[in-house]
């Protein structure tokens, strides 16, 4: 006897049928956090490759009000987040023309204190991504076990025996194994796609953050040109070319 999809939905119990609704609101939830962390990372590294030769330049013309206007524009940009942030509480420091060591130790705070503050928003979600991964498949071994055990108390209590009499119930247990197998996989796929990206923009991250503390550097000793730095050159490069240390 050949069973459909439908035909072993119609004959599953009840404890089954909660097992595939619970596995569906799963796979829903982490595919609609995937989309959105997908949309965000991809608005966010479009932003940056606008942002950075911009902000470059109003750094080389040492005008700190435009660069921090143009920081809040940005908003979806990580890096226009983690240096615009940094650059408002910093710059009093730069305008007094009085930057001490102590001054570039509190910038460097700065930029980290943005830094943390950017990376645990863009983790937000991907703890969900993993906890669906990893429990899926047991939600549906949960299934598949109390399936067999229906099938077999009603083998037992039919009188019945051989294959034919459990073969129904063993096809409806084993299918939300299948399920759940089907729930994780992709779950699990994403989340590693994201922690991949999130490194990405990590290392985006700290690479233009220590282009600011160079700025300030400089700054200080007088001999600084940060509109001729690698950060200029290296943004408009992967924007045409796709190459260099920052990923697209």
């Amino acid at each position: 006897m050949q069973l459909s999809l439908l035909d072993i939905y119609n004959q599953m119990a009840g404890f089954a049928r909660f097992i595939v609704y619970v596995l569906a609101a799963m796979s829903i939830w982490s595919l609609s956090i995937a989309i959105k962390k997908w949309w965000d990372f991809k608005k966010a590294q479009a932003e940056t490759r606008k942002f950075a030769p911009e902000f470059s330049q109003f750094l080389e013309e040492d005008n700190l009000g435009e660069a921090v206007t143009l920081a809040d524009k940005y908003k979806k940009s990580h890096v226009a987040r983690v240096l615009g942030g940094a650059l408002t509480e910093i710059r009093p420091l730069i305008q007094d023309g009085s930057v001490t060591v102590g001054d570039i130790n509190s910038a460097e705070r700065a930029v980290e204190r943005e830094m943390l503050m950017t990376i645990t928003d863009m983790k937000r979600g991907l703890g969900v991504l993993a906890t669906v991964g990893a429990t899926a498949p047991f939600v549906g071994l949960l299934g598949t076990t109390m399936g067999i055990v229906n099938a077999f108390a009603g083998m037992a209590a039919s009188g019945a025996g051989g294959i034919a009499a459990i073969s129904s119930g063993v096809s409806e247990a084993l299918i939300t194994t299948a399920f759940g197998l089907i729930v994780a996989i992709p779950a699990v796929w994403l989340f590693n796609y994201f922690q991949v990206k999130l490194d990405n923009l990590t290392a985006e991250m700290t690479y233009t953050s220590k282009e600011m503390i160079d700025y300030m550097i400089k700054n200080v000793s007088g001999t600084g040109e940060f509109g001729r730095s690698r950060f200029t050159r290296e943004f408009n490069t992967t924007a045409t070319s796709g190459s260099g240390p920052i990923s697209q």
